[in-house]
């Protein structure tokens, strides 16, 4: 339901693991290499990735809880009034068909 909701968003965290991914291989494809510069480099991009990572599934997290809460929301509402639901959703079909059969 959040990734329909938030689709860009959703990109966000899917390019931001990309980004990531991307990072942990050329960190494994530069362990061969020596220097000091190099190592310290190396040390701190890796504990950046760790934090990043650890953001990222706290945000995804918070995506995904406020999508079920509005799920949730919206479903109590549809069960609390059932015919205004029913009244928006006819008029809401009402107005496409209108611009459906114009074209």
């Amino acid at each position: 339901m959040a990734k329909a909701a938030n689709p860009s968003k959703d990109k966000l965290v899917g390019d931001l693991k990309a980004i990531i991914t991307d990072a942990e291989e050329l960190l494994a494809l530069t362990a061969d290499q020596t220097g000091d510069k190099l190592g310290d480099l190396r040390g701190r991009i890796g504990e950046r990735l760790v934090s990043a990572k650890e953001r990222l599934s706290e945000a995804e997290a918070a995506l995904i809880d406020s999508g079920k809460k509005a799920a949730r929301a919206t479903d109590d509402y549809v069960h609390e009034h059932p015919w205004q639901s029913l009244g928006v959703a006819a008029g809401v079909a009402f107005l496409l068909g209108l611009l459906a059969s114009r074209r």
